[in-house]
């Protein structure tokens, strides 16, 4: 059996050939460079393993919270360190996957917590859903706006950019609205 675990079995994960990495790596790294330019992806702090658990459901809130998910990565990371490699990756997600699987073999609780993780990268889940919920459509309806609001939407709804923002200044000196706006000069002419 061993032997043939060293063929290129796409699923085996012992047995990736040097060159390709598993699924499982794949997805470690996508979210150990998530949200931080200068990552490698070779290790993974903190707050992206938490978001790794909670984005590939590791994290059920029965058998595993966030808690455990932190405290394993407190108990693997070394001491003086705040990221953890691939290889105590894995080691976390065996100990995570014996309190998330129970009642399976630890073997098959492993490959379970992997098919939660490969394939996946850091989703903006969560993050940016756009939600039809009436009060927002009811904010964001400019035909309903009133005021001075209104008057920053031509009638598609489409904003008017600055000219909607700012009043433009009208340097003719009379205060705005003045019905008789312009009518000054030919009065004072007209007296004379």
């Amino acid at each position: 059996k061993p032997a043939k675990r060293l063929s290129s079995d796409s699923n085996s994960h012992e047995g990736a050939a040097a060159g390709e990495i598993s699924a499982l790596e794949e997805a470690f790294r996508k979210f150990a460079v998530h949200g931080d330019t200068r990552a490698t992806g070779k290790e993974m702090h903190g707050k992206n393993w938490s978001k790794l658990c909670k984005d590939c459901n590791i994290i059920d809130g029965k058998n595993v919270t966030t808690t455990d998910v932190d405290i394993v990565f407190s108990k693997i990371k070394g001491k003086s360190v705040r990221t953890i490699t691939f290889e105590q990756f894995k080691e976390a997600l065996q100990e995570l996957s014996k309190k998330r699987f129970k009642g399976k073999s630890d073997e098959e609780a492993l490959q379970e917590m992997y098919k939660l993780i490969e394939g996946k990268g850091p989703g903006l889940t969560g993050v940016t859903k756009t939600v039809a919920s009436p009060t927002v459509s009811r904010l964001t309806d400019t035909s309903k706006f009133t005021g001075s609001h209104k008057e920053r939407f031509d009638a598609s709804g489409k904003g008017k950019g600055r000219a909607g923002r700012e009043d433009l200044v009208d340097n003719s000196g009379y205060v705005s609205g003045y019905k008789h706006a312009g009518t000054y000069d030919h009065k004072v002419q007209g007296n004379k």
